[in-house]
């Protein structure tokens, strides 16, 4: 080690324009390698890994034809009906435009639909023409009753009180795209079900059709981007007449890329000048601001080279991965400039190599643990299953490696053609603010310990007290500001057209009827039948569509539920066509054999299967009810179809974006634990090996420990649940929180082996402890720059990260000194 020690300290001491060259040829590679550096909002991006519902969501997607879509919502400003001559001819107008677009596959809208009350038609009239609005001979004031009271349109066309109406908008899907990932979940599929017959071809292959699925995933994204952008410049045009929202998940995830954007820009910019103006007005000289910023930039720029280099995409949650490193590598920076004063400050005439090294040797071993435990802090959040929150972690443990190697190679590297400054310019001033808050902190710890730790053990009490309060039941209308259009276009939906968030519960035949249906085909049998689907199938019949027409009215009976589409939906339908009548088996025969396609494609293929032995319940939740609870709603779910209903377990199935985002939740939640307890079970390890001592082990995990239970024990008393932002403050705080308490540490070894017990506490405040404050506050401040954002999860996470930095540093300052003198591990 003392070789290489000496091998390192001649080459950034003994030829820092060499290594000055070497690290600009490395800057400007990466710099280059930015501009590759790419933003990822798409669904893909919050998922849970290894979510087995989610290939299940994607198979009933494929089956029943879902597609990307937007949503517009139209009311007409003033007076004005919907239903005027001029209103439906502006809607007209806006319709006919979106259609032409390039990137739209088609509209439905209220003009478009298929109207069967308007005059009442028959089942044979309906067979030769479909009438719609606009259409001679349609009644508008029967079309307007019709379309407030059907129960197929009903708050989804249009809002009861028929003053808002929604078009859908489908986007052509990208076959590209969907080839790619089809490939790929089977491989994946493979590996994990059939690993004898994925060899190394198939695992080369999976490696091609990724890489190759995420460049198109990205020009696909691209693209939308453009897409939203002039689906809005359209819009714009007929605002002047209605009042008009567009909605949908494709513009949530092209507007999630804006608000990255910009949260990224704001942030680094912020954090930035946090930094320039704190070592400026701490350490009062030019190069003490320079050679830190340099250290900062040369780390993110650095870092973000290596996420172009490696396609490593940024989501809404690493969006605060620049700030963070900015942070860090000023904090490292910070302790170094300190120790650097302080040696100059003791020994004035020491010449510059000698102060250097004094500063990197004492700073390095307890800087290295730091980035050790800092590192398996950010790793473990790998253990929550989040695809985003794991890239979060991962980013993070990336960055504070390459801030770790250039603060260490960089800091030497510009010191060392300088002088150092005159004495009297040198040394910590006795009288500053930092000096005079620690000075008092040492001495609350040297005379009232006993009231320190009582009062610490209360606080974490209550704390403790307050995250068995914590819940992951949140709101994902409340993830944005109400200014946004994201916020006001989901609460119009959400209230007058049926909620946002997709819920599909999906029913197979029972196992009886399938162990009979195998038995039939192994007998090969004659087809006696030519009954149709009616007589094969087990749900299109007359008999059991009535116990689908239960279900339904079950799932539309919920509070959580805003409207239900089902193939009881078409049977009422059908209905009304019937005279009023529930058709029997001869007519559901006839309708299914001879309907038109258009009567097909939106009233049976959306909600049952080819061969009628399963039938799809489309619903949609209603997000903005304050008192939704998603796990409890669809366990009830579950729980009421095989109990009241009498419907096998296995019978049912439920799916759709509802439940993935309740399993990325609730996942949230069980990790938490386990995330908490593997990462203070490594920094204790950690400690034990820095100092080889028990006690120290149980020591060093006090303060980080204490200040994570405080600031999720608020967010439980303040009812702010966690999510995928949130859930990652605990892992933060313990990441930087124990990098000043090793610090602390090994400068109260150093004063206990210098002076004994007697003061050292004093000693290590007015020393370490300044750097420690100066950290804090950049981190504090630069923190409550995220309070800018238009992501509220993210104005959460710096206001609560920023708070648990306070605590954490009062803990290192207060009751991590405290134990120190009372357990004496030195």
């Amino acid at each position: 080690m003392r070789s290489l020690a000496n091998a390192f300290y001649r080459f950034c001491l003994g030829a820092p324009w060499l290594v000055g060259l070497l690290l600009v040829a490395l800057l400007a590679a990466a710099a280059w390698q930015a501009q590759y550096f790419k933003l990822d909002a798409s669904a893909d991006s919050l998922i849970l890994e290894g979510d087995e519902d989610l290939a299940y969501y994607r198979e009933i997607a494929e089956r029943y034809g879902t597609q990307d879509f937007l949503v517009v919502t139209y009311s007409p400003r003033g007076e004005r009906d919907l239903f005027d001559e001029a209103t439906l001819a502006h809607l007209k107008r806006m319709r006919d435009e979106i259609a032409a677009q390039p990137f739209v596959d088609s509209v439905l809208s209220m003009l478009d639909v298929p109207l069967i009350e308007s005059p009442p038609m028959t089942l044979r009239e309906i067979q030769d023409v479909q009438r719609t609005l606009l259409d001679p001979g349609t009644d508008i004031e029967m079309a307007k009753a019709e379309f407030r009271t059907s129960p197929f349109y009903r708050s989804l066309v249009m809002n009861p009180e028929a003053t808002t109406t929604a078009m859908l908008v489908n986007l052509k899907p990208d076959a590209r795209a969907q080839s790619l990932l089809d490939r790929r979940e089977a491989l994946r599929r493979m590996e994990r079900e059939e690993p004898d017959a994925f060899g190394s071809a198939e695992a080369a292959e999976l490696a091609r059709v990724e890489a190759a699925y995420d460049r198109r995933k990205a020009e696909v994204q691209g693209q939308l981007q453009d897409d939203i952008a002039s689906m809005r410049g359209l819009l714009d045009d007929y605002r002047d007449e209605a009042s008009i929202f567009l909605g949908g998940l494709p513009m949530i995830a092209a507007d999630m890329i804006d608000f990255v954007r910009n949260d990224i820009a704001t942030f680094g910019v912020g954090v930035a000048l946090f930094i320039l103006l704190l070592l400026a007005i701490s350490f009062r000289r030019v190069h003490w601001v320079v050679v830190p910023s340099v250290i900062c930039a040369a780390a993110v720029v650095v870092s973000v080279g290596f996420l172009g280099l490696v396609d490593w995409r940024v989501t809404v949650v690493s969006s605060n991965f620049i700030s963070l490193l900015l942070i860090l590598s000023l904090s490292l920076t910070i302790h170094l400039v300190v120790r650097y004063r302080e040696l100059h400050a003791e020994a004035p005439q020491s010449a510059q190599h000698a102060l250097i090294r004094g500063a990197v040797d004492s700073k390095f071993l307890p800087s290295l643990f730091t980035l050790l435990t800092t590192a398996v802090s950010f790793a473990s959040l790998a253990i929550s299953g989040i695809r985003p929150v794991i890239d979060f972690g991962l980013m993070m443990t990336v960055g504070v490696c390459v801030a770790f190697v250039l603060t260490f190679v960089i800091f030497p590297t510009a010191l060392a053609p300088m002088r150092p400054r005159k004495p009297q310019d040198v040394g910590a001033a006795s009288h500053d603010l930092t000096a005079r808050i620690n000075r008092r902190l040492a001495a609350m710890s040297e005379r009232a310990p006993r009231v320190l730790l009582i009062v610490g053990v209360a606080l974490a009490g209550l704390a403790a007290a307050g995250i068995m309060r914590l819940t992951v039941e949140n709101r994902f209308i409340d993830y944005f500001h109400e200014s946004t259009e994201i916020y006001q276009g989901l609460l119009v939906i959400d209230r007058e057209l049926g909620g946002t968030t997709p819920m599909d519960v999906v029913l197979d035949p029972p196992e009886w009827f399938l162990e009979e249906q195998e038995a039939w085909e192994e007998e090969d049998l004659p087809d006696l039948g030519g009954g149709g689907l009616t007589a094969e199938s087990y749900w299109y019949n007359a008999h059991n569509l009535r116990q689908v027409a239960e279900v339904h009215d079950y799932l539309d009976a919920q509070p959580e539920t805003g409207k239900v589409l089902s193939m009881a939906t078409t049977v009422r339908m059908l209905a009304i066509l019937n005279g009023g009548q529930w058709p029997g088996d001869f007519v559901l025969a006839l309708i299914q054999r001879m309907a038109p396609e258009q009567i097909k494609e939106t009233l049976f293929d959306p909600y049952m299967a080819d061969d009628g032995n399963q039938v799809r319940f489309s619903a949609r939740v209603i997000d903005s009810d304050p008192d939704l609870r998603r796990d409890a709603f669809l366990e009830r779910i579950r729980t009421d179809l095989v109990e009241k209903l009498e419907l096998e377990p296995q019978q049912v199935n439920i799916t759709g974006m509802m439940v993935l985002y309740n399993n990325v939740m609730q996942s949230l939640f069980r990790s938490q634990v386990v995330t908490l307890g593997a990462v203070f079970a490594a920094i204790a390890l950690m400690f034990l090996l820095m100092f080889r001592s028990l006690r120290m082990a149980a020591i060093g995990v006090a303060p980080t420990l204490f200040a994570a239970v405080v600031v999720l024990g608020t967010l439980g008393w303040m009812a702010i649940p966690l999510d995928i932002m949130t859930i990652t403050i605990a892992a933060i705080t313990i990441g930087i929180g124990v990098d000043d308490t090793i610090h602390y540490c090994y400068r109260f070894r150093e004063e206990v082996r210098r002076s004994g017990y007697e003061g050292a506490i004093a000693r290590s405040h007015l020393s370490v402890g300044r750097a420690m404050f100066y950290t804090t506050l950049v981190v504090t401040l630069g923190f409550s720059v995220l309070a800018l954002s238009n992501f509220v999860p993210t104005i959460y996470f710096g206001l609560f990260t920023g708070l648990a930095m306070v605590v954490a540093l009062v803990a290192n300052l207060t009751l991590l000194p405290v134990l120190l003198m009372r357990l004496r591990p030195f």
